[in-house]
Parts: structure tokens; sequence; C-alpha cells
């Protein structure tokens, strides 16, 4: 992936992974869109950096997500990477079906929406990168949150076919697989010693985004743990420690 002179669109750009990868690709010299819900935490990443740009999205508006599409690319007919990163994570009890609708719209509709509705405009670029997130937990999921560890699931499979689909196309597919890493993502977690601070995190995602070739999948180091433990043979084990 090219990481320098791209017009970028981030989901999920106002906070966590999205707000520090905003800052990253705007400081790489890139043009960089942030969208989300709320508009103050979006003012707080474009005050805190001039120069990028913010749209206000909700990802669960199937109809918002079209009228979006559309205001993006006719305000920024050079957009050639787009990446998904909005998600939203709740612990459930039992079958919670408000947070099992509410995660799988923004988590795996969302994405499939926005995608849907861009693509025709990233295939007509002369390259272009589609980029999905989704989770150490899409490989080994975590019990106390069922429906996030299947969307997750869902985007790793999806990211599979769709890259299959746009080979051959200017399109390339990236799938980026964050661990726990600490955010605002649930309560908690940015205070977890456990989590993989941010900072490290960003550094190690963009040092793999800038490999030529750029890998596929993009796993930090500490992920493997999840990603590759059927590989291994020790997806009870670390399904166990993970539930335990």
């Amino acid at each position: 992936m090219q990481t320098t002179g791209k017009t970028i669109l981030i989901t999920g750009g106002g906070s966590g992974i999205g707000a520090a990868l905003a800052h990253e690709f705007h400081a790489a010299g890139n043009q960089v869109i942030i969208a989300g819900r709320r508009q103050a935490a979006l003012d707080a990443v474009v005050a805190a950096h001039p120069g990028i740009a913010a749209m206000t999205l909700d990802m669960e508006d199937a109809a918002a997500i079209v009228a979006f599409a559309g205001r993006l690319v006719a305000d920024f007919p050079a957009l050639n990477a787009v990446v998904l990163n909005a998600g939203v994570m709740m612990a459930e009890e039992g079958i919670d079906l408000t947070v099992a609708e509410t995660t799988v719209a923004t988590n795996l509709l969302g994405p499939i929406r926005l995608s849907h509705a861009l693509l025709p405009h990233l295939r007509a670029q002369a390259a272009a990168s589609l980029i999905t997130v989704s989770s150490g937990l899409a490989f080994v999921p975590l019990a106390a949150t069922p429906t996030y560890s299947a969307t997750k699931a869902a985007i790793h499979s999806w990211s599979l076919a769709m890259r299959a689909q746009l080979a051959g196309t200017s399109v390339e597919l990236i799938e980026i697989v964050p661990p726990g890493v600490q955010t605002d993502l649930m309560p908690g977690h940015a205070e977890n010693a456990d989590m993989m601070p941010l900072a490290d995190y960003i550094a190690e995602t963009m040092a793999l985004l800038r490999q030529q070739p750029t890998p596929a999948e993009i796993h930090v180091e500490l992920v493997k743990f999840w990603t590759e433990a059927t590989r291994r043979g020790e997806f009870d084990q670390v399904f166990a420690m993970l539930n335990g």
C-alpha cells in the first residue's frame, strides 16, 4: 500500500485506533477525512491536526451511509483509500438482542454498506485500498462479547472473499487485525495493563502497512497469540485462557 499522497477516509476516526491512524496518515502527507457519530470527538481531532477533514456518519443508518458516500465523493473526488474502522464492543449477558442488533448493524452491515457505496468509485481509481479492521477475537472468541466476536469473524471471512473478488482490479484489500488495545472501546480498556499501549500498536501497524509488498493481513506480534492458535494446535487452551 502507498502510505503517502493518498486521500483516505477513516471511519470511527474520532477516537482510539481511528484517531491515531488519522494522525499518522496525516503526518505522512495524506489528505485524511475522519468520520464518526460524535461531532465533538471529530472536532477535537481536527483541532489537534489542522488539515484533517471531518464528516459525521452513523454506521447503523443505511440511508445515511448512502447519502454520506455521495457527499464524500463529491467533496473528495481523489478518494482512493478507505479504512473501515468504526465499531462498537459491548458485553452481553446471555443474548441481549438490543446489543446484538446494534453490534451487527455497526460492525458488519455498516462496513458492507459503505463498501457497496464506495467501491464503484474506488475501482475507477488507478490504485486504491480498502482496509477492513477485524480483531484477534475473530480467531478466538470472547464469551463476554459473543456478538462482537462473531461480527469480527464475519469481517475476517468477508475480507478473504472480497480480496479474491477484487483480484485483478485496481483495489487492494488489506485486513488489520488488532489485539486488545488501550482505548475506550470498552470501559476499563484504556487502563488495562494487559492491553497493548495504543502508541506501540500504531507504530507496529504503520510499519507493516509501509512494507512493500504490504501484507494482506496486518498482524502485530501480540495478536498472533490468538490468530495463530489454531495453526499451533492450541485453540482450546487459548480459548480457556481467554475465557477462564
